[in-house]
């Protein structure tokens, strides 16, 4: 569940699209739902950082074989140092998982990070 630190508003909206890479050899995998592509996609400690340090995160398919999220931070308040709120919370955490290998699953097929301006909220 997302935090609700949203009392000074929202900041550093961002939405992604996580799409597999069509080689034309290997089946695309097919979600059923949100939370099927979800944990194809993102290990468990990845889904926990989202969950911690977002404020606003939203996930919807994007057809049934790519996922899409917009999420954003919101503050933990005055007095409250740049590295403790959240967003600084989400990118240490966040690269500390990808340099051990920890924030998305190793598949095939391959998968790819693409920004968007659609935002989903």
């Amino acid at each position: 569940m997302t935090n609700s630190d949203n009392t000074y508003g929202t900041h550093n909206k961002q939405s992604k699209i996580i799409a597999q890479e069509d080689d034309g050899s290997t089946a695309l995998e097919t979600f059923a739902d949100v939370n099927a592509a979800k944990t194809h996609f993102f290990t468990t400690e990845a889904l926990t950082v989202m969950d911690e340090c977002c404020t606003v995160l939203e996930w919807a398919l994007v057809g049934n074989t790519g996922l899409k999220t917009t999420f954003a931070f919101g503050t933990k308040g005055s007095g409250t140092a740049e590295a403790d709120d959240w967003a600084s919370q989400y990118n240490t955490r966040k690269t500390a998982l990808i340099d051990a290998d920890g924030w998305v699953k190793s598949q095939t097929p391959q998968f790819t990070f693409t920004d968007s301006s659609d935002h989903l909220v």
